[in-house]
């Protein structure tokens, strides 16, 4: 794991927890309502959050996080996930229609899974619309869903029960500054969107692989 301390925007990451948000189910991104995620086209003018570029997401790191980076057998990045005190967030984006919600759709989808692996599953109205939280013996989950322009970005909490509600914030506050850079390519609906990490990481990642391999 890299250990980060970049800020994104300070009015909500100084608090003690990220803000509470007035917003109506199914808000569009980067609207009227100010609240992200944002398509590269639509960032609002004068924007300087720092963010980790990754390629397909561009994501603001709270403060004392650390990164964690899943990697698959045959090379390619799978998932990068922001480990905090308070839990674990993984930002994901995936390619979808131009003229139709994919969240619902999988959302629904992930209830059914969530229930045949034995969690307890419910639905809350969350910053963006309905929103899955979830308790399994593992550990107390909420997944957000935002549909935008040809992309979908899924955000997932996950930690222990007693720091639940300061993960679903942090959550919040990562989601409303994160920028997706969808590209013109077509792609078939769900396509994760391709995780491109900074040549530092992807070299410190290189060297701890060979150096377990010579091990």
């Amino acid at each position: 794991m890299f250990g980060l301390g970049r800020r994104g925007r300070g009015s909500r990451q100084d608090e003690a927890g990220p803000s509470e948000n007035a917003d109506v189910a199914g808000a569009a991104t980067g609207d009227e309502s100010g609240l992200g995620p944002y398509d590269l086209s639509e960032l609002p003018e004068g924007d300087d959050v720092e963010r980790l570029d990754l390629g397909s997401v561009r994501l603001p790191i709270p403060e004392g996080s650390q990164l964690q980076v899943e990697v698959d057998p045959a090379g390619p990045v799978r998932a990068v996930h922001l480990v905090t005190q308070v839990g674990r967030l993984t930002i994901s984006a995936f390619a979808a229609p131009r003229s139709a919600e994919l969240w619902p759709e999988v959302r629904n989808e992930l209830a059914e899974q969530l229930r045949r692996d034995g969690a307890k599953v419910g639905q809350q109205d969350g910053e963006w619309g309905p929103e899955l939280v979830a308790d399994s013996p593992r550990a107390a989950l909420r997944f957000v869903g935002i549909d935008g322009p040809r992309w979908m970005v899924r955000g997932v909490a996950a930690g222990p029960g007693e720091t639940a509600e300061a993960c679903s914030k942090l959550l919040y506050t990562v989601l409303d500054d994160t920028v997706v850079v969808r590209g013109d390519d077509p792609l078939p609906v769900r396509t994760p969107l391709p995780i491109e990490l900074p040549e530092s990481i992807a070299r410190h990642i290189q060297q701890s692989q060979n150096g377990e391999q010579q091990a």
